[in-house]
């Protein structure tokens, strides 16, 4: 084993075959239990594949290592090299098999009056709060509108969806009232903020219910904020691969928090354990992935990695640029005004399904995994389809009492 321990040992070999598995072409699905892993210090190809025993692989790290009598709490621990780590860990075998979800746009398909499915458009109504599309059946002939998850609304979805852009890109509330008075709709900073408070809460609930299909492999960091004038600390995950904003929670400490619960909510959005977790060396990191991740016969059920660096092999950079946009966002807010506001809440929503990331080639992390929002208003998809579902489970729930 040399100077390096068991565990550290793995912690060297999962950042390795992380490192691999996200480089495009580097990690081939030859057959089912049969893959191909690219080396990173010459052009060889070695042959990870499946066993009773677990994966193995022909590179030389593998055939040595893996007959060496490791021992860690007196139980055997099965040795995994990078190439292993590479596949288990892979972002292009886990796009072959994703579950795809499109978002669409919601239309009118039906009646109101009569459920005939022959409606047809039947001009637009230029109302106070804006145009609303008005729509005629064939059948009963009966004209209607249907302005779903805007019901009751003065202002028109158009407007309601462009404040919550600009504010959620950086605009102040008074800033974006400002602009919506160019527009001719006449609201106060304070109705603005009451719009992004329902709208979070409906999406937040529907997006609750969609599985997005991470990667293996997660990243966790804390970053301090203001709420009323107090120190507090937003703890966040991420998946490492496509950068997306797993889960979040506000705690009154840092080096006391509990960061288990982060990590339970993690997994229940993942519906699964990661492979591989870095993290800064915060004791409560360490104490969390000890208790969420270690099984009740001791062996590990992921490997986490906490020596990083601000540069260098092992460090979290993606973590850091992600902390760097809710900083923005707080400046401009000068604060946060209460621990359970709707903005931290809503600018996960709008860095997972709204923004493009360069970084990511203009593609939003759910793009990523495998959820994709259709239409050039994602804000609007989004409500129409959290109100749709909304609706359904209303009248099924009004059935089931019946």
């Amino acid at each position: 084993m040399g100077a390096l321990s068991f565990p550290k040992l793995l912690e060297v070999r999962a950042v390795k075959g992380n490192q691999i598995a996200q480089i495009e072409g580097h990690v081939e699905r030859v057959s089912e239990g049969h893959y191909r892993v690219h080396s990173q210090r010459s052009d060889a190809w070695y042959d990870v594949f499946a066993t009773e025993k677990g994966l193995n692989c022909s590179c030389a790290d593998f055939v040595y290592r893996a007959g060496l009598p490791f021992y860690n709490a007196s139980l055997t621990k099965r040795f995994k090299c990078k190439h292993i780590f590479a596949v288990e860990l892979s972002h292009a075998l886990r796009q072959a098999v994703e579950r795809q979800v499109k978002i669409e746009l919601v239309g009118v398909q039906t009646c109101l009056f009569c459920s005939s499915s022959k409606v047809v458009k039947h001009g637009v109504l230029h109302n106070q709060g804006g145009d609303v599309q008005r729509y005629s059946c064939k059948d009963c002939g009966k004209r209607f509108t249907q302005n779903l998850g805007f019901e009751g609304m003065r202002a028109s979805p158009q407007s309601i969806t462009q404040a919550m852009q600009l504010y959620f890109t950086g605009e102040s509330l008074r800033n974006v009232q400002k602009f919506l008075r160019l527009q001719g709709v006449n609201v106060s900073h304070v109705a603005i903020y009451k719009w992004i408070r329902k709208y979070v809460g409906v999406m937040e609930r529907y997006l609750d219910q969609i599985t997005p299909q991470l990667s293996d492999s997660w990243r966790a960091d804390e970053l301090y904020v203001k709420i009323r004038g107090n120190m507090k600390y937003l703890f966040a995950m991420m998946d490492d691969q496509t950068r997306f904003w797993i889960a979040q929670e506000v705690a009154d400490s840092k080096e006391k928090h509990d960061a288990r619960s982060l990590f339970h909510k993690s997994a229940e959005v993942a519906g699964k354990m990661p492979r591989l977790v870095i993290t800064d060396g915060l004791h409560a990191y360490r104490d969390a992935a000890r208790k969420e991740y270690q099984t009740n016969h001791g062996h590990s059920g992921a490997v986490h990695v906490r020596d990083i660096a601000l540069k260098g092999v092992i460090h979290n950079n993606k973590m850091e640029r992600m902390n760097g946009e809710v900083r923005d966002r707080e400046k401009v807010m000068r604060g946060l005004k209460r621990s359970d506001t709707p903005i931290l809440k809503g600018y996960q929503i709008y860095h997972n399904y709204i923004r493009p990331h360069s970084a990511l080639g203009g593609k939003t992390p759910a793009e990523l995994c495998g959820i994709n929002v259709q239409g050039n208003n994602k804000w609007l998809t989004l409500i129409q389809n959290a109100a749709h579902v909304q609706s359904v489970n209303s009248e099924t729930n009004t059935e089931d009492s019946v």
